[in-house]
């Protein structure tokens, strides 16, 4: 018999409304559970909070919206199982497992913007098992949908790929200007700008790679080139003048632009790299090319294209509207991961995420 009976047949977005539990309600959280609140396809059950003073407080004022909504947060894990939703948004600040198999076993689909599980074959095996387990038991299914990588790392390189039939090299770009307004300075204190230069932390390398690897590994496995290993170099650049900034002044000589680039090997060469770059100005030493606040995706093949986004909207307001670009790919994706046969999921197990805008 099939476990999940909603699988097969049919546009999974008409078979809603599903029943979903927000679960945390923190910067990306309180968007996602906005955006339910929105969908046509969707109903909020129910919400999981933390905190204890969110306890018992309806989930419209938890979003900030106007509306009353009559469901309530509460604390209690076993409040949020007795509510037998169809699918929890997954948001904590850290991932437990513990708890995520305890909803898969319980038959609810978990979709979160953790990493933890978006490349099954390299997570820790016993892990794997056991989260697998947890979904066949339950008859459930899981999907990382990411914060950072998803859409620009992982669908669009994708979609790109399908008018190439070689490809010798695939870049990702990410750029940030931070002489924006509305940059603390105490993000770039922390970050190490306007600083003496010095090594890059390994924990941030390391970082770098346990964030952006899955992603470039879900790319190589769609075209049938899976990767060898990593490569991860950190990188600064120094102030060539002062640079006054909203916040503070970065003085001549003290670091003024990072990145990181994350280097997928096959064969030994590299096959796709994805690059972070933060600065404050373009006047470096050296110099380094920079580009506007946004991604650039570049395919070197038979049929090389470029693909720039950017991000219109005014760069005081950008901290605030940011979550939503995790947030929104989440909600889209439930009705979706509810249709999916149990198991770990990934960007290239589901059909492409459209939005339910009716």
């Amino acid at each position: 018999m099939d476990p999940n009976p909603r699988s097969h047949g049919h546009d999974a977005r008409a078979a809603g409304p599903y029943r979903v539990v927000q679960w945390a309600t923190g910067g990306v959280g309180a968007h996602a559970l906005r955006a339910v609140l929105d969908h046509p396809g969707l109903a909020l059950a129910g919400v999981r909070v933390h905190d204890p003073a969110k306890a018992g407080v309806d989930a419209g004022m938890l979003c900030g919206s106007s509306v009353t909504t009559g469901v309530t947060a509460t604390t209690d894990v076993d409040e949020i199982l007795a509510l037998g939703p169809d699918c929890v948004l997954y948001m904590p600040r850290l991932f437990d497992v513990d708890d995520v198999c305890r909803l898969l076993v319980a038959g609810i689909n978990v979709v979160t913007t953790h990493g933890d599980l978006r490349h099954p074959d390299t997570v820790d095996p016993a892990v794997c098992a056991r989260v697998e387990a947890a979904c066949w038991f339950g008859g459930a299914s899981i999907l990382s949908t990411g914060i950072a990588p998803g859409f620009v790392t992982e669908t669009l390189p994708v979609a790109l790929s399908s008018i190439q039939r070689s490809i010798d090299r695939m870049s990702i770009e990410e750029s940030v200007d931070l002489a924006e307004p509305g940059t603390s300075r105490l993000l770039l204190e922390t970050m190490g700008f306007g600083a003496a230069p010095a090594p890059f932390d390994e924990q941030r390398l390391a970082h770098a790679e346990q964030t952006f690897g899955p992603s470039l590994r879900l790319v190589a496995d769609a075209v049938r080139l899976p990767l060898d290993g990593f490569d991860v170099l950190g990188e600064v650049a120094l102030a060539e003048h002062d640079v006054p900034l909203e916040c503070t002044t970065l003085a001549a000589g003290t670091v003024a632009a990072q990145r990181i680039t994350v280097s997928g090997r096959r064969a030994g060469r590299v096959l796709l790299r994805l690059r972070s770059t933060w600065y404050c100005t373009s006047a470096l030493r050296p110099a380094w090319p920079v580009r506007a606040t946004g991604w650039h995706v570049a395919i070197d093949g038979e049929t090389p294209i470029e693909m720039d986004l950017r991000y219109p909207a005014d760069p005081s307001g950008m901290s605030a509207m940011s979550p939503r670009y995790a947030a929104n790919r989440a909600v889209n994706a439930v009705a979706y991961l509810c249709a999916a046969p149990p198991g770990i999921r990934t960007t290239l197990d589901l059909p492409p995420l459209t939005a339910n805008l009716g």
